[in-house]
C-alpha cells in the first residue's frame, strides 16, 4: 500500500497491488482551508487524552505478563476499564485471588523468626530485591501491622501506669511549700497564732453560720477551696472552715492560715491527732490499714503482678490502677464517716473535697429540704458520657460475689462524693457508720473481691436509703478525667471537681481547665514563689 500527499496538500491518493494485478486507486481530496490551526488542535488534544490512555492499557498488559498484544481489543479485553473491555472480567478475578490469598495469610500462623521490616520503604525496597510473591509480600505485611499494634498497645500502657505514678506522687513545688511553712510554724511566732482567735471561738459550733469541712494534707489545694469558697459567698461572714490535716502537714497547713487570713470567714485547722474520738477501737479502717499485708501490697505493690495485658483493654487497665490510688486507704479520705462524732454540736455541715472548686454562692445549700435525709448529693446515673454521670452500682460492684449480689441492685443510681450537704441530726439517728464498718471487714475477709475503688463503694452501701438528690448544677465532676469537658457548663457550675487522675496542681492536669483552680492560687505569696508554683 502507498500514501501519496499532492504538493499543494489538496488531495491524498492510496494505492496498493493484490496478487491479481488489481489497482485499488483511492483519491482523496479536499480543500486547503480544510486543514486549520482549529483542526490542528482538536487532533493534537485527542491525542492527548488516548495516548496516557493507550500507554496505561499496555503498562497493564505487560504487568500481567502478556508479551505479544497489539491490537486496541486485546488491550481492551486485558486492562480497559469498561470502555475498551471485551471478553473476561480479569480485575475482578484479580481482586478474587487476591482475596483468597488474604484469607490465607491470616488463617496461618506467622513463622517464629520471620524477619520483619521495619517501615513500608523499607518492605518496598525488599520486595524489589528479592522478588516477593504475593503471598509473600501479604505475610510480610500482616507480620508489620501485628508488630505495630503490639508495640503501640505496649505504649498505652506505659502511658497509663505513667499517668498513674505522676497523679499519685506530691509535686516538688507543692512538697516544698509544706516544708518551708512547716520551718515557718517553728521560728515564727505569727505563724503560730491562735486559729481562729479566742473570742470567736464559740462560733466554731454556732449552728447559725454555715460550717465547711474539708480533709486534706494538699496545702495549696486547701487553700484554693477556702479562698474561691470565700470569694464567692454572698455572705463570707457567715462562713466556718474546718480544715482536718495530718500530724506531719498540720504545722504547714496552720502556718499557711495564719499568715493568709481569710476574714471576714472563720477558720479553724486541726490534726487528726488533735480528735480524741479518733482512736483505734473507734475507728476500725486505722487497725486495718496499718496490719493488713493485702491492702498494702495493692496500694503500694507491682500494679502490673497478675494482670494479663494482651486480655485487658486500656480503659479497663486505667480504671483499675485510678482504683489503686494510695489515697483510698489514708484515714483523711475516710474521715467523712465519722462527722457526726468528730462535730458533735453541729447540726449541718457541707462536706468538700481538696480537688474541688467553689464558684458560687453555697449558702442555699443549708436551706435544702432533704426530706429526712442525711446526704444531699447529686446523682451520677443520668449523664451520657462513660466516665463520670453515667454512673450505677453495677460500675462499682463485683456482683458475681453472693453477698453483692444478694444484697444490691447493680442497676441503682449512684451518687458522687466530694459535695455533700450533710444533716448530722438525721445522721445521728441512723447506723450509717456500723454499716459502714461492716462492709469494710467483709470485703477484707474477701481478699478486696467485693470491690475495689476506695471509699465510695462501702459509702453506697452505708448511706442506701438515705440520699436525698439536689440539683446537679451544684456540682459538676469529671473534671480530672474528661478532655472535652464542656466550658460554658464548667461556668455554670456552682462547685467544679478535678475528680479523676489530671488534677489541675499536676503537670498531667487538661490545659484548658486549669485556670478556673489557678484563678484562686495566691501567687503574690513569697511561698508560692519561692516554691516554683508558677501560674501557667
Amino acid at each position: 500500500m502507498q500514501l501519496h500527499i499532492s504538493p499543494s496538500m489538496r488531495s491524498i491518493t492510496i494505492s496498493s497491488s493484490s496478487s491479481n494485478g488489481f489497482i485499488d486507486l483511492m483519491k482523496i481530496k479536499f480543500a486547503a482551508r480544510h486543514i486549520s490551526y482549529r483542526t490542528l488542535f482538536h487532533t493534537i488534544l485527542i491525542l492527548a487524552v488516548l495516548l496516557p490512555f493507550i500507554f496505561s492499557l499496555t503498562a497493564i498488559v505487560t504487568l500481567e505478563g502478556v508479551n505479544k498484544c497489539s491490537s486496541l481489543v486485546c488491550l481492551g479485553r486485558k486492562g480497559g476499564p469498561g470502555i475498551l473491555r471485551i471478553g473476561d472480567n480479569s480485575g475482578q478475578r484479580l481482586v478474587t485471588e487476591l482475596y483468597e490469598i488474604l484469607y490465607q495469610v491470616n488463617t496461618q500462623k506467622i513463622p517464629d523468626g520471620l524477619e520483619l521490616p521495619g517501615s513500608f520503604d523499607q518492605l518496598v525496597s525488599e520486595m524489589k530485591d528479592k522478588k516477593y510473591d504475593a503471598k509473600t509480600f501479604a505475610l510480610l505485611l500482616r507480620g508489620m501491622m501485628e508488630k505495630f499494634e503490639r508495640e503501640i498497645r505496649e505504649s498505652k500502657f506505659s502511658e497509663l501506669m505513667n499517668k498513674h505514678f505522676a497523679a499519685s506522687s506530691i509535686p516538688k513545688g507543692i512538697h516544698c511549700l509544706s516544708l518551708r511553712l512547716t520551718d515557718e510554724y517553728s521560728s515564727n511566732a505569727h505563724a503560730r497564732k491562735q486559729l481562729p482567735s479566742p473570742e470567736l471561738l464559740p462560733l466554731l459550733s454556732d449552728n447559725s453560720y454555715h460550717h465547711l469541712v474539708l480533709s486534706t494534707d494538699n496545702i495549696l489545694a486547701a487553700s484554693v477551696v477556702v479562698t474561691s469558697a470565700v470569694q464567692s459567698s454572698l455572705h463570707p461572714e457567715k462562713i466556718v472552715f474546718h480544715v482536718i490535716t495530718d500530724k506531719k502537714t498540720y504545722a504547714g497547713m496552720h502556718s499557711w492560715f495564719a499568715l493568709n487570713p481569710v476574714s471576714p470567714a472563720i477558720i479553724e485547722v486541726r490534726g487528726v491527732h488533735q480528735f480524741d474520738w479518733l482512736t483505734r477501737e473507734n475507728v476500725p479502717v486505722l487497725e486495718a490499714v496499718e496490719n493488713h499485708n493485702g491492702i498494702r501490697n495493692y496500694y503500694h505493690g507491682n500494679h502490673l503482678a497478675g494482670t494479663n495485658l494482651s486480655d485487658t483493654t486500656p480503659r479497663t487497665f486505667a480504671s483499675k490502677l485510678q482504683a489503686r490510688s494510695p489515697k483510698y486507704i489514708s484515714l483523711l479520705n475516710h474521715l467523712r464517716i465519722y462527722l457526726p462524732e468528730l462535730f458533735p454540736n453541729l447540726d449541718k455541715v457541707v462536706f468538700l473535697d481538696d480537688d474541688v472548686v467553689i464558684q458560687r454562692d453555697l449558702s442555699p445549700l443549708w436551706y435544702i429540704d432533704l426530706e429526712g435525709m442525711v446526704n444531699g448529693a447529686v446523682e451520677t446515673c443520668k449523664g451520657e458520657d462513660d466516665w463520670v454521670m453515667s454512673k450505677h452500682f453495677r460500675n462499682y460492684f463485683n456482683f458475681s460475689h453472693p453477698l453483692i449480689q444478694k444484697n444490691l441492685d447493680p442497676n441503682e443510681c449512684a451518687w458522687a462524693y466530694g459535695m455533700n450537704i450533710f444533716d448530722l441530726r438525721a445522721w445521728r439517728r441512723t447506723n450509717i457508720r456500723e454499716t459502714y464498718h461492716s462492709w469494710l471487714k467483709e470485703n477484707l475477709k474477701s481478699n478486696l473481691t467485693m470491690w475495689k475503688l476506695g471509699t465510695l463503694p462501702p459509702a453506697l452501701i452505708a448511706f442506701k436509703g438515705h440520699v436525698h438528690p439536689i440539683d446537679p448544677s451544684w456540682h459538676m465532676l469529671g473534671l480530672g478525667y474528661q478532655n472535652k469537658t464542656n466550658i460554658e457548663s464548667v461556668k455554670k457550675a456552682a462547685v467544679i471537681h478535678y475528680n479523676g487522675q489530671s488534677k489541675p496542681w499536676l503537670q498531667i492536669g487538661f490545659d484548658h481547665l486549669r485556670p478556673f483552680w489557678t484563678k484562686y492560687v495566691n501567687y503574690s505569696s513569697d511561698f508560692v514563689r519561692n516554691c516554683h508554683i508558677l501560674e501557667s
